[in-house]
């Protein structure tokens, strides 16, 4: 009996061991994307126990090995946030990859459905603010050609839905 207890126990920890894989997905992976995953970053490094992958990227391959725009990443770093992912394409063996494919709005949602061929695939695709309190189901807008403001606005959005997707990753594990 102490074996098979001794099995499970190792089993437990060798399944926590396997980190919750989230990707953040927007346009160009310049803006947006970079910046949720800089904040989920950053929440689960104040977060040991919590084992959970974070990337980006975008639709379109135009910024592939660019750094977040500038504006953004002034905007995060007044926050204590740095963006320091470099931009790649979505790929669709992510929808494998991921256990959750987050999308900036509802254009990139439904490209993100467009190309999930399963409905294990779709299952995982829903909006970044899908684990919003205070921005539950909005479309997180795309800040590149507005001014400084909008750059605020986008961070306080990912800022609530992160916290969010933390709380439920919390949950689920």
């Amino acid at each position: 009996m102490e074996h098979m207890d001794l099995d499970v126990l190792l089993e437990c920890k060798i399944s926590n061991m396997n980190p919750t894989k989230v990707l953040f997905v927007c346009m160009g992976n310049i803006c947006r994307s970079p910046a949720a995953e800089a904040i989920l970053r950053e929440m689960v490094k104040k977060e040991p126990s919590m084992n959970v992958h974070v990337e980006s990227c975008g639709i379109g391959d135009w910024h592939v090995g660019q750094l977040p725009d500038k504006r953004m990443q002034e905007a995060a770093k007044e926050r204590g946030v740095i963006l320091s992912s470099r931009a790649q394409q979505f790929k669709e063996v992510f929808l494998d990859d991921f256990d959750y494919i987050l999308a900036a709005d509802h254009e990139i949602l439904k490209d993100l459905y467009h190309y999930a061929g399963t409905p294990q695939q779709k299952a995982k695709i829903s909006l970044i603010t899908a684990y919003s309190i205070l921005h539950k189901d909005k479309e997180v807008p795309d800040p590149y050609y507005d001014p400084k403001g909008a750059f605020e606005i986008v961070l306080d959005m990912l800022e609530d839905s992160c916290k969010g997707i933390l709380q439920h990753v919390r949950e689920v594990s």
